[in-house]
């Protein structure tokens, strides 16, 4: 494996993870459940974790593509910028989350109170996460680009033509 595989096996970890402790944040505030609330802190932390991996291994991925024909630098550089604007947030939630950690554990009387900050800054992170993962996907996925009006299968046919 390269580079740039690494960063695609652990590019998916952080958004994902945030729906998954969102729903499981939300269950544990409505239930009032210090364990619901816990596993969700616990989701928030793994998530920054893997964010910073794929800050570094996309790095390196950059690196590795950046002299492969059909790659564009300027989509890369977009990409690391949104994804640096991101990880500030998940950087918060990771903390904020640690910090949650700490005040169920010491029973604080504002435990809940402070679930519903955790909450908000998830709820950032998750919309600042679409246009990462969306500015990532464009540098390998045409199709989604924005202003691309050439279809998979009009492509496809151009491409077959070419061969005649």
């Amino acid at each position: 494996m390269n580079d740039a595989h690494y960063h695609m096996l652990v590019n998916h970890f952080p958004i994902i993870g945030l729906f998954f402790g969102i729903a499981i944040l939300v269950f544990g505030i409505l239930k009032r459940n210090a364990l619901l609330i816990n596993t969700a802190y616990i989701i928030f932390i793994f998530c920054m974790i893997m964010g910073k991996i794929t800050m570094m291994t996309g790095d390196k991925a950059e690196h590795f593509v950046e002299n492969i024909n059909g790659f564009s630098h300027d989509l890369i550089e977009e990409h690391e910028e949104t994804a640096e604007g991101f990880m500030k947030i998940m950087y918060a939630l990771g903390c904020a989350s640690a910090l949650g950690l700490y005040v169920d554990y010491k029973k604080h009387k504002k435990a809940l109170l402070f679930s519903f900050l955790v909450l908000i800054i998830a709820v950032v992170a998750i919309i600042l996460s679409g246009p990462v993962g969306t500015s990532g996907g464009e540098i390998r996925h045409t199709e989604i680009r924005k202003g691309d009006t050439i279809s998979i299968p009009e492509a496809s046919s151009k491409e077959f033509e070419k061969e005649d």
